[in-house]
């Protein structure tokens, strides 16, 4: 088989784009004065959202097999990740409110992420309604090791909308 036949080219679509980069992003919050956060993320994961399958079958159907039926929506949490700068405190400030208080009405926060273009301008956002805390990570911590110190939240949330922008 010759190699040209193997290798997959990347070409751009047939208004000379190309894919998106998955590096280029930006995360917004809201804070309890109703300022907007903007963070810097090195990582977000869980953007997902599935629809759950019930199987139904009645006992005077003729087909041996059951029917497949769309059920509920079920969104995944959702986990930033961020290197760790002195003073920066507003991931646990924000948990703790939601742990201590058992008021979480009060803390829930819209969320959004934003896939930007070359041009700084957002191609596809992302918005988590009424998120709130539920779990924060600390940094991982060995002697030996060169890294920057990372910390996480998972976010649970309400409900998700992805809007693709014009170009």
């Amino acid at each position: 088989m010759p190699l040209s036949s193997i290798i997959t080219r990347v070409t751009p679509s047939p208004k000379g784009e190309y894919p998106l980069a998955g590096f280029y992003f930006l995360v917004e919050w809201n804070v309890d004065n109703g300022d907007i956060v903007n963070g810097s993320f090195t990582e977000v994961t869980g953007l997902n959202q599935e629809i759950q399958m019930l199987e139904y079958r009645d006992g005077f159907s003729e087909v041996y097999a059951t029917q497949k039926i769309a059920g509920m929506r079920k969104d995944a949490n959702v986990t930033l990740k961020r290197g760790i700068f002195h003073g920066n405190n507003e991931f646990y400030d924000w948990w703790v409110k939601v742990s201590n208080l058992n008021d979480d009405e009060k803390f829930k926060s819209n969320v959004t992420i934003k896939l930007l273009g070359e041009d700084n301008k957002p191609r596809v956002t992302w918005v988590l309604n009424r998120a709130w805390p539920v779990k924060i990570e600390g940094p991982s911590m060995k002697g030996d090791s060169n890294e920057v110190a990372v910390e996480s939240i998972e976010l649970t949330h309400e409900g998700m909308t992805i809007k693709h922008e014009n170009a």
